[in-house]
């Protein structure tokens, strides 16, 4: 067997080859697929699809075609991907709810606004829009560079040269490698007139801007809350996220009653997933003061929400939704865009407009010189037909009496080969004298015409005098009213969330291995017992509560956590681990689970016999990371969290050594995080239990077994000792497990 070639072999370290080939990745996905260019808006797949509709020649005035054959030629002729993703491109061009100026004129079944999908290709039509034609005009007066498509087979634009703001106006997004961009659609009327400033003022800065761009105007309407320097910093910055809220009526109707109509829904948001989410509202009575939402919508928007009663508050119900729902959303500004090199960067909005202004400048100075080129060529042939017009017999003669009347043309009357060519492929209907005549007028109107681009090429000032003609026409041709508006969002205002949650009894259940359930309703001791468990589990705490309760749970490391009564799980099964709420180490144990009430007290203690006091305010923790209460020492542990009953005055504590210690409650500080102070000193082992009780009323536990008999010592003298001290054996009876329950 003969050895293997091994010279296409090459050695590198494998960290280069990675990252080398990953680059190569990233610039081909920033640069030739998700982010736009700032000269036409344009992703390559829009491009493309625009260009194939131009060549099948899908005008506006002409018919419409099969969306599939549109996308057979993009990925068959420059863009090999995907059908569904260039026809998912191509619908969204056709959608006028996602595009404030649609580009793709869509006959069938393109989707809607409640975020169904379009038809398949091969049931919809489409051809292009006047704004999709604006857009590519000037493609064949040489005012843009074509390179060749993938395979070499055709010619594509890089850019098209037309005079219409698409960047801004109809915005973009996508998800490169490493970077993104987002660019909300805008007004045309008022991104023009900004141009048309600017040409007059260079120097105009971004505040007198935004006094023309006030904001984004998108094609679904809605309102913008967000002020004016919050909006202004966003646009200097090219960075940023805008406030938008649906617009929302308040319709009174006949008796006293009211409901709220919403005609306009945010950019981007599905119909149908918004009501979707109110009704889950209604469901879940997360929001008890809405009885219900109705969908009255055709080709306009209107849903009705109804409130439950009509004493409830209009503007907290609009407050409440808004800050539960997608009525209001943050649509983000991140103006990342290819310059005319190529290169991806963030610009402001003043810095967009410029760099498309300068492009314009370069198209009209390339078809103007362009234009002089053809003039040039079309008066050659216009001073050789005049030439044969002055000598018209003896041209004649030429071609008549001439084999080669060619040479002898140019030879006699000085004449290029392109004008003697032309003289002899004239008609005979061409020699009328009307003929001479309009010739003439034609050459001094060219002649006037290219005195004029000569001009134009030559001074600056002229051709943004011609930019700014140029940009008036297209603003009264495409130029329409505003969508979206303006509000100041009033002072946000303090929702009591508990009052939104209908108040019904629970029974919260906790297992020993941490499963956590609520079942409806009080239910007795023995009901719980009898409730089903997992195979080696059994019950650890359980208590009523209502839906409306927070709950504490205290773990051994001295975080707590909160957990809300109404959405804790049903009891189905066997209720859900606690540590699918909270981020709890399997290693950390649960120490306790209580209810939290605004003016409880709770004595904490850990097992190296420090504790304190501390309320039930300073254990709320919103979040699932919690927080952390008890600052413990290396190698403890939290071991006691109880409940300090109304009128407790002391506290009992007893050691792994059965040795008790009282003292008064007074002793103990109040912290919202620490380590407390001693309670009781150890040599040997540790705290096991500690609780908090009324002295007068003695100390009580439970003798165990199944008598259920209590005992309680009163007189507590022998135990009675400073805080701190290490106290002494417990009354007879004390259980061996040296807990007080």
């Amino acid at each position: 067997m003969a050895d293997p070639d091994l010279s296409s072999i090459i050695e590198t370290p494998f960290d280069a080859a990675l990252s080398e080939r990953y680059l190569v990745y990233a610039l081909s996905t920033i640069t030739a697929r998700s982010l736009p260019d700032v000269r036409d808006g344009l992703k390559p797949v829009h491009r493309r699809l625009l260009w194939a509709m131009r060549l099948l020649r899908l005008d506006p005035a002409g018919a419409y075609k099969k969306s599939a054959r549109v996308v057979g030629d993009v990925i068959g002729k420059y863009h090999p991907h995907g059908d569904q993703s260039v026809y998912d491109a191509m619908v969204r061009l056709a959608q006028d709810f996602a595009l404030r100026y649609p580009l793709v004129d869509g006959q069938g079944n393109f989707g809607n606004i409640d975020g169904d999908n379009a038809a398949a290709y091969r049931y919809t039509e489409a051809r292009l829009t006047p704004i999709a034609m604006q857009l590519m005009a000037g493609l064949d007066e040489g005012t843009v560079e074509f390179r060749p498509t993938y395979n070499g087979e055709e010619e594509e634009p890089e850019v098209f040269p037309g005079l219409f703001p698409n960047l801004l106006a109809n915005g973009a997004s996508g998800i490169a490698v490493g970077m993104a961009t987002s660019i909300p659609p805008h007004n045309v009327g008022e991104l023009i007139d900004a141009a048309i400033k600017l040409i007059d003022r260079k120097r105009l800065d971004d505040r007198e801007l935004m006094e023309i761009v006030k904001g984004p105007d998108f094609p679904t309407g809605g309102i913008l809350v967000d002020d004016n320097d919050t909006i202004l910093r966003a646009y200097v910055s090219g960075r940023g996220a805008f406030r938008l809220r649906a617009k929302v009526e308040i319709e009174r109707e006949k008796g006293g009653g009211w409901h709220l109509l919403v005609s306009e829904i945010p950019y981007g948001v599905p119909k149908a997933k918004l009501i979707e989410e109110i009704a889950q509202l209604i469901a879940d009575k997360k929001l008890p003061i809405l009885a219900d939402v109705k969908d009255e919508s055709d080709e306009q928007v209107r849903l009705i929400l109804e409130p439950r009663a009509r004493t409830v508050d209009p503007e907290l119900l609009l407050e409440s939704l808004y800050r539960l729902t997608d009525l209001e959303i943050r649509f983000p500004l991140n103006l990342n865009v290819l310059d005319d090199t190529r290169t991806p960067g963030v610009m402001s909005l003043r810095e967009a407009l410029l760099a498309w202004l300068r492009f314009q400048k370069e198209v009209l100075v390339r078809r103007s010189e362009v234009r002089i080129e053809k003039i040039k060529d079309r008066l050659e042939l216009l001073d050789g037909f005049l030439i044969a017009y002055l000598n018209l017999d003896r041209v004649i003669e030429i071609i008549r009496t001439e084999d080669e009347p060619k040479p002898v043309l140019m030879a006699e009357f000085k004449l290029s080969d392109r004008q003697a060519e032309a003289i002899l492929n004239m008609r005979l209907r061409s020699l009328r004298r009307l003929e001479e005549m309009e010739i003439g007028r034609e050459r001094d109107a060219l002649i006037e015409e290219r005195d004029d681009l000569a001009k134009l090429v030559a001074e600056e000032a002229l051709q943004w005098k011609r930019l700014r003609s140029d940009l008036k026409k297209v603003r009264e041709k495409f130029g329409d009213e505003r969508r979206t508006h303006f509000a100041q969002a009033a002072p946000a205002r303090e929702i009591d969330w508990s009052a939104m949650i209908e108040k019904e009894p629970i029974t919260v259940i906790l297992s020993q291995r941490g499963w956590i359930r609520a079942m409806k309703g009080h239910l007795a001791l023995e009901q719980v017992a009898d409730l089903k468990w997992r195979e080696g589990d059994e019950p650890f705490i359980h208590f009523h509560a209502q839906t409306t309760d927070k709950l504490a749970l205290f773990a051994s490391n001295g975080r707590v956590y909160t957990f809300a009564g109404d959405k804790l799980p049903s009891a189905r099964g066997f209720g859900e681990p606690v540590r699918l709420f909270i981020d709890l180490e399997a290693e950390v144990d649960i120490v306790q689970l209580v209810v939290v009430r605004p003016d409880m007290k709770l004595l904490v203690a850990s097992s190296d016999g420090r504790g304190f006091v501390t309320s039930g305010d300073a254990t709320l923790a919103e979040t699932r990371k919690g927080k952390q209460l008890v600052n413990l020492r290396s190698g403890a542990t939290v071991a006691v969290v109880r409940t300090i009953a109304e009128g407790a005055d002391s506290v009992a504590v007893v050691g792994e050594n059965r040795k008790m210690v009282v003292f008064p409650l007074s002793e103990l500080p109040e912290l919202a995080r620490g380590q407390g102070v001693m309670l009781q000193r150890y040599r040997d082992g540790g705290l096991s239990d500690a609780i908090a009780f009324r002295c007068e009323d003695g100390l009580s536990w439970a003798l165990g077994g199944e008598s259920g008999r209590i005992r309680t010592e009163s007189d507590l003298s022998p135990w009675r000792a400073a805080r701190g001290a290490a106290g002494r054996m417990p009354p007879i009876g004390f259980p061996r497990s040296n807990r007080f329950d």
